[in-house]
């Protein structure tokens, strides 16, 4: 007769769990669910319960596998039934993040934040705004973290003081139109003077003549209070006014750029990399000085920090050092790579505007 091993049944292990935890009439209650799959509940993207619970059942500890006691869920919900007593943890508890889940969330957030920068902020010179790409790069130089107990907007608005105080970028403007009756439009024009707007277009006939123009995000709230005066009005066109353009598809390939707009591109772009350049050059003489051990990077031909030999690996600069590497090109610095990538963006995005 053949031994065979023999499993315990009295015994499951959960694995690659994540556990949302409720207190209530001083008892601790559990319940094991799926990862990533707590937030989709919440969002009311997954509506099968099934799909999020690991199993309907309420335990004290689910890490040491303790049910809960049906006298003891009986106190705190008024009820034994586990599925319901589930459901109720699920909306109320508080959620044991694990660390990948954190970190897939914290870099949700840093998206939306780079996203929210982006369409609330133009370049002075062109009044375009930055790609996507080259924000997510000027808020990693400011050493950025997200704070996941804060809005994404509030936190986006603090990026916006931080990158105005190092690089050429600014907020951008709102378009707004103000109306005022025929008799006091004067004042009105008067008040836009004040208030240094750029004045678009302007409408005098009718019996109340409205003017359009750029003003300051900052200045809006008080332009309400001081429009009480001639009895006038705001109305928001636009959160974010960039400068506009609009061929059409057929006319892309035939669009000129003027050098003088191009040079533009090219000096924020100048202007960026070497103030990027400084900080990079600091960095350098502090890892060097602290005696940290490093690594030679063949691609880029530089040498990182044991502990950033990964992140680095994982960089814009090092996969596109990588391409030129296997083209058999030589290598380019961090802040030629920069550059030429932003360039390279910057021809794309021309061809979607008029000059």
């Amino acid at each position: 007769m053949s031994r065979t091993l023999v499993q315990p049944v009295g015994q499951k292990r959960l694995t690659n769990v994540a556990v949302v935890r409720l207190r209530k009439h001083g008892q601790r209650f559990e319940i094991a669910c799926f990862p990533n799959k707590v937030l989709s509940w919440r969002a009311r993207v997954e509506k099968d319960i099934d799909e999020v619970l690991q199993s309907h059942t309420v335990y004290s500890n689910v890490s040491k596998g303790v049910l809960a006691k049906s006298k003891e869920l009986i106190k705190a919900f008024g009820t034994d039934d586990q599925t319901k007593i589930c459901i109720e943890i699920l909306e109320k508890g508080e959620l044991q993040v694990s660390g990948k889940e954190r970190e897939a969330q914290l870099s949700s957030q840093f998206r939306d934040i780079a996203t929210i920068v982006m369409e609330k902020t133009i370049n002075p010179d062109t009044r375009r705004p930055y790609t996507i790409t080259m924000i997510e790069r000027l808020m990693h130089e400011i050493h950025f973290a997200v704070d996941p107990n804060l809005t994404s907007k509030e936190q986006a608005l603090k990026v916006i003081k931080k990158l105005i105080e190092h690089f050429p970028i600014k907020r951008a403007p709102l378009r707004v139109r103000f109306t005022a009756p025929k008799s006091n439009f004067t004042g009105l024009m008067e008040k836009v003077a004040e208030w240094n707007a750029t004045v678009i277009s302007n409408d005098i006939s009718g019996t109340q003549p409205s003017i359009v123009c750029e003003i300051e995000p900052s200045i809006l709230h008080s332009c309400e209070e001081r429009l009480k005066d001639v009895q006038g009005r705001v109305e928001v066109l636009s959160v974010s006014a960039h400068a506009e353009g609009g061929p059409s598809v057929e006319q892309h390939d035939n669009v000129e750029v003027p050098q003088a707009v191009a040079a533009k591109e090219s000096d924020a772009v100048a202007e960026i990399s070497e103030t990027m350049q400084k900080q990079s050059i600091s960095t350098e003489i502090q890892g060097n000085a602290q005696g940290k051990q490093q690594r030679r990077c063949k691609e880029c031909d530089v040498l990182v920090d044991d502990k950033l030999y990964r992140e680095h690996c994982k960089s814009g600069w090092h996969k596109h050092n990588y391409t030129r590497h296997k083209n058999g090109l030589p290598p380019l610095s961090q802040e030629e790579c920069m550059v030429e990538m932003e360039l390279v963006d910057s021809k794309k995005d021309l061809k979607d505007y008029d000059f």
